[in-house]
């Protein structure tokens, strides 16, 4: 990936090392999401301020991010608006 400088002791001593590959983001992390979602599938947890309570398993995969496009969003202090292109 690239050269990262690590400082070790007390800021006393500095090495170069290959920068490792990052683990919590991209493929690697969302295969770590799905085994840890299949482990507990059968964990209830509360929804709902508490009024609810499902299994984990029961929750839907996500398809990633919605797009913003033809919303409006507020600029300056709140007085103005543009909407996203």
């Amino acid at each position: 990936m690239g050269k990262v400088v690590r400082i070790g002791g007390r800021g006393t001593s500095r090495r170069i090392i290959e920068k490792p590959e990052d683990k919590w983001t991209g493929e690697a992390y969302r295969d770590y999401q799905k085994k840890k979602k299949d482990a507990t599938k059968d964990v209830y947890i509360s929804m709902g301020r508490g009024t609810k309570k499902i299994k984990l398993g029961d929750i839907s995969e996500t398809s990633g991010r919605p797009t913003g496009k033809g919303r409006w969003v507020s600029t300056g202090r709140g007085t103005g608006r543009r909407k996203i292109k």
